[in-house]
């Protein structure tokens, strides 16, 4: 665990208000938000927007199993959270190859008595791996969804990171959805740009963009629920639910497997 240099899930846990992370995380976030004041909204953005997809999918599609990749670091109403305050008997496996995610599993291993959660420590391109062992708490023989929130933006490769997800999703049965959020680049968001920059040159992992078409990809051959890939506060807002910004740089979609 280098302390020394910035992070990308401490800087983020920084910027939704979380006590993970260090004086060089807040001074590149700080930095990052000089060149684009509005970054801290995505991390917020993203975060509702896996609320509202985890609620969506357990009360309205009778989802009871998570497979959440890239999990980062425990903020509130994390997945299991949300998906045991509708329906307790939930089971979700969370994966993530952070050390420092590691250190602060416990806070996600807490579950309602009815239901399970899980943490294994994996990469996920070793996809035979986190499937062999998520199939120890996760029944594959059931509808499972998979949450990939800001995580392929750490592979570089399109092919790989689309293949990544089709091979997971091809182990899924029918009935399970891909819930997935992508930073992107636009010709209307060229701070985005300067700021995803200045991270790949001072911070880790490196980011890759992606535009709102290269990520409506990972979505091929799946059902996409409406509103299809829009930015994260446009996914289904609640009436009732906090403000947000109208776009941001994030993207996300739901779609279910046939």
């Amino acid at each position: 665990m280098n302390t020394a240099q910035p992070h990308t899930a401490r800087i983020w846990n920084y910027w939704l208000g979380g006590k993970d992370n260090y004086a060089v995380d807040r001074e590149a976030g700080d930095s990052i938000r000089e060149l684009h004041p509005g970054i801290g909204d995505y991390a917020r953005a993203d975060r509702l927007f896996l609320g509202r997809a985890v609620r969506h999918l357990v009360a309205d599609c009778g989802v009871r199993q998570f497979l959440d990749i890239g999990t980062g670091l425990p903020t509130a109403d994390n997945t299991h959270e949300v998906a045991q305050r509708i329906a307790p008997e939930s089971r979700i496996v969370y994966v993530d190859n952070d050390p420092l995610v590691l250190t602060h599993a416990r806070a996600l291993l807490t579950s309602s008595p009815e239901g399970r959660t899980d943490y294994l420590d994996a990469d996920m391109r070793d996809v035979e791996s986190v499937l062999e062992h998520a199939s120890q708490t996760l029944d594959f023989s059931r509808p499972v969804a998979l949450m990939l929130l800001g995580v392929v933006i750490f592979i570089e490769d399109d092919d790989e990171a689309l293949g990544l997800v089709r091979r997971v999703m091809d182990a899924l049965p029918s009935g399970s959805h891909l819930v997935l959020s992508h930073t992107i680049t636009s010709p209307a968001m060229p701070d985005v740009d300067a700021a995803v920059a200045f991270w790949n040159e001072h911070g880790t992992p490196k980011l890759t963009q992606r535009t709102p078409e290269q990520v409506a990809r990972f979505f091929d051959g799946l059902e996409l629920l409406e509103p299809g890939v829009v930015s994260c506060s446009r996914w289904r807002p609640e009436p009732t639910g906090p403000d947000e910004p109208d776009e941001v740089a994030m993207f996300g979609g739901v779609a279910r497997k046939r």
